[in-house]
């Protein structure tokens, strides 16, 4: 003990060290005693040197404190104290040392090696190679890894409450989805004629079941990221508590600690759905095509051919049974005048090769190359299109456009059409999000998911009306007279905005009246 203690006397004042600092040569001394040693010297134009070893310095080095030997000084000078009097600042200045068992020392250091705390008699006799650390910086490391860790499992609880929310929304607006589908199959099979009566309940059967089941399986992943929720909070909890024990048990406790991983669990259930019903929507707009189209034409045949050669009157005189998907609006202008909507055309939209005039409600395709435009998230950066401003989602609307000649698509896109890529995906019609009617110089075609359909009839019409029926799902195009051209048939889910590709040299105006 005699000679431990030996090794903590400075060698000026031959006390035990007051702030003991380390010079360049190894040796340490009181700091105020080297300093006081050097400020002597240099009275006498002596340089600063070691006392012991005399090693010269060429300037005065900077004084660092030891902190190990600052340690077993403060140790030593402790050993007189009783256990209850051993008490170190803490954060509340209520937490005690602990005394080493074995040789009844404070516990100042923390073996790394062994996972214990040990005192500076363990330190030099038993730890003297291992990696140790002040007791107390462990404590402040292991703290800043559990606050890591806690942030880490807060973060992790925000995504789940975040996914929680996601899915619950997407829950609702499926189930919306699901009613508005239904509803427009009710209204569909309403309107035909008994014999259909079994297939629609039959539909009406598979529809609530596919409801069931996407519901049931979405609403079982909502359950699932609950219990995630839980045990992540249970988790955080188990955290928490742990900064209230001791330091040994804090440490011991805080490496067994680890972060809940879970398997992700997706929230987007409306693609999934809207590939089961397409099917059941696809079957019935063929035959509400058929009942609204190709009879009406059957029966108008057949009327023109009875009324002795006379020309075919447009409005069939025998009563067909009326169609959602083709309502029975008023004829003429004056008729689909009641729904006439005022368009603009969207200049942030607009490709760098057409031009729009001043009010928005001509677009002209420039022969003479592009024009320089601000870059902007919604414009088509390589295809000759534009939309309008006004969406829709409800109702029914109609508008006129005029077409110089005919190279052009004109129809209706949701808002998510792509608008960035090279190719024809991006052009209304050739995709699953958009509808539209070609002109062009020898026919007439109509286009959803880049599936095309030829029209009869001539393909010259200088002015093109289009009638969006929302409810309804419909979309119908009306050539010079108001001749009927084609109708869409489709349950639409999102808003609607007029849409046109223009082809080079062609302009279109968006007719006022």
């Amino acid at each position: 003990m005699e000679s431990q203690n030996s090794n903590l006397i400075c060698a000026i004042c031959l006390e035990r060290f007051k702030i003991p600092v380390t010079i360049p040569c190894g040796h340490t001394f009181c700091k105020n005693c080297i300093t006081i040693h050097w400020d002597t010297k240099s009275k006498s134009d002596i340089g600063p040197h070691c006392p012991i070893c005399n090693e010269e310095f060429k300037t005065r080095p900077i004084l660092k404190r030891n902190v190990s030997l600052s340690v077993l000084t403060e140790a030593a000078n402790s050993t007189s104290m009783s256990c209850r009097e051993s008490l170190v600042r803490g954060v509340d200045g209520a937490r005690a040392m602990l005394l080493c068992d074995r040789h009844k020392k404070p516990l100042v250091y923390y073996c790394r090696q062994d996972k214990m705390s040990v005192c500076c008699e363990c330190a030099i006799s038993e730890c003297v190679n291992h990696d140790k650390v002040l007791l107390e910086h462990e404590r402040e490391t292991q703290e800043l890894l559990l606050e890591r860790k806690s942030n880490e499992v807060g973060k992790l609880l925000e995504e789940t409450q975040k996914n929680i929310n996601d899915l619950a929304e997407n829950i609702s607006q499926a189930k919306v989805t699901l009613e508005q589908t239904s509803a427009w199959v009710n209204v569909k099979f309403s309107t035909l004629i008994k014999i259909l009566a079994e297939k629609q309940e039959a539909t009406e059967h598979f529809m609530e079941e596919q409801k069931e089941v996407v519901i049931g399986e979405a609403e079982a992943r909502l359950a699932q990221l609950e219990e995630y929720s839980q045990k992540l909070r249970e988790s955080h909890e188990q955290i928490a508590a742990l900064h209230n024990l001791a330091d040994t048990d804090l440490i011991r406790e805080s490496t067994l600690i680890e972060v809940p991983r879970f398997k992700e669990i997706p929230t987007d259930i409306s693609p999934n759905l809207q590939d089961r019903l397409n099917c059941v929507t696809d079957v019935l707009s063929r035959v509400s095509k058929l009942v609204s189209e190709d009879l009406e034409k059957a029966v108008s045949s057949a009327v023109g051919q009875d009324q002795d050669g006379s020309p075919q009157d447009k409005r069939p005189v025998l009563a067909v049974v009326p169609s959602p998907a083709a309502p029975c609006h008023p004829g003429g202008k004056e008729g689909l005048g009641a729904y006439r909507c005022s368009l603009t055309f969207d200049p942030r939209t607009a490709n760098e090769h057409l031009f729009l005039s001043q009010e928005y409600r001509r677009a002209e395709h420039l022969t003479s190359g592009p024009r320089p435009v601000p870059a902007h998230e919604t414009r088509f950066d390589h295809t000759w299109q534009v939309l309008c401003f006004q969406g829709f989602t409800h109702g029914r609307h109609y508008w006129e456009l005029e077409v110089s000649k005919p190279w052009a698509y004109l129809g209706v896109t949701y808002e998510t059409i792509p608008r960035k890529e090279k190719g024809k995906r991006c052009m209304v019609g050739m995709n699953e999000l958009s509808w539209s009617l070609q002109l062009d110089e020898h026919q007439l075609c109509a286009w959803h998911n880049g599936r095309r359909e030829t029209l009869a009839g001539h393909s010259h019409h200088s002015r093109i009306g289009m009638l969006l029926d929302y409810e309804a799902g419909t979309l119908t195009y009306y050539g010079d007279g108001q001749t009927r051209l084609h109708s869409f048939h489709y349950a639409f889910t999102q808003e609607l905005f007029p849409a046109c590709w223009i082809g080079e040299g062609v302009c279109i105006t968006l007719c006022s009246t």
